[in-house]
């Protein structure tokens, strides 16, 4: 009688709701999984499913040759794989941890140095899809090290792409994909804000601004070709316009006493490009502008 092999082993460091999550996705793929928390009582619920739970970081590190750690930030990496670093040789580190491009690239060096691979790793949705169809996983990092450990991270689920060598490459995307997230969540409450100041209720406004967002994804698709090909060619409206928009937005603000920063700030980039001579250009000219580079 032949035997599936079993799955290579995993360790999850960090239990947090998304490392509570990766960890339930290896196990439910039939992965020996070890698990270790700050917090012993977070693995408890894991720990019933058939997870390992390990005495200290180190001993976590040491049950598995492929180490996933999942927790707030750098400076947590860091301060649960310092006591840990004489283990990590000739493992693999995949750290899906938010943190900065550079600070990604550094812990790679770091990770090497010790001996031991690494992969950084962007996860762009919610705890709830994590092991479904809907998942997405973003990785950087040695495309051969990706490729060996690429049947025990497709347990994760849905969909995962690996964005080349440079290891600050998934967390470069996400921290873009976050200033477009946050950004906008900034100026939907705002929005809300301003038009409970004119006595209209947000349940009111609400599909109205179901109807703005859904013009984005046709905006998103003409403003990334226009800055791929330095095309800033007006493209219905243009910079003169918009920033007098801005200007009527930040006047109602104000007579309500509403913080405008958010858009006063908008309207300063928007006003430098049309004081440069460029009030004709379509809005994706201030890529550059933000950039740094002349109107």
């Amino acid at each position: 009688m032949s035997h599936s092999p079993v799955p290579p082993p995993v360790t999850v460091l960090g239990l947090g709701p998304m490392g509570q999550a990766l960890a339930a996705a290896f196990l439910g793929a039939g992965h020996p999984t070890t698990v270790w928390n700050r917090t012993a009582g977070k693995a408890a619920d894991l720990v019933v499913r058939g997870a390992v739970l390990a005495g200290t970081a180190a001993e976590a590190v040491a049950a598995s040759p492929l180490v996933v750690v999942c927790v707030l930030d750098h400076d947590a990496v860091h301060a649960i794989l310092g006591p840990a670093a004489g283990e990590l040789a000739g493992r693999t580190l995949v750290n899906l941890t938010a943190v900065a491009p550079d600070r990604a690239r550094a812990t790679a060096a770091w990770a090497a140095d010790l001996g031991a691979d690494y992969l950084d790793g962007a996860i762009m949705v919610p705890t709830t899809l994590i092991g479904g169809p809907s998942s997405l996983v973003l990785y950087s990092g040695p495309g051969s090290v990706y490729e060996r450990h690429r049947p025990a991270l497709a347990c994760l689920g849905g969909t995962a792409v690996h964005l080349g060598a440079d290891p600050g490459r998934a967390a470069a995307h996400d921290v873009a994909l976050l200033d477009l997230f946050w950004s906008t969540m900034s100026g939907i409450v705002h929005a809300f804000a301003l038009a409970s100041a004119e006595d209209i209720s947000a349940s009111d406004l609400a599909p109205y601004s179901k109807g703005i967002v859904s013009l984005l994804p046709d905006i998103i698709d003409e403003f990334a070709d226009k800055i791929d090909r330095g095309d800033h060619s007006p493209d219905g409206s243009d910079l003169l316009s918009a920033a007098t928009a801005m200007e009527h937005i930040i006047h109602t603000a104000r007579g309500h006493g509403l913080d405008t920063g958010v858009l006063t700030a908008a309207h300063a980039v928007a006003r430098r490009a049309v004081d440069a001579g460029r009030g004709s250009s379509s809005f994706a000219l201030l890529a550059e502008t933000i950039g740094g580079r002349p109107a």
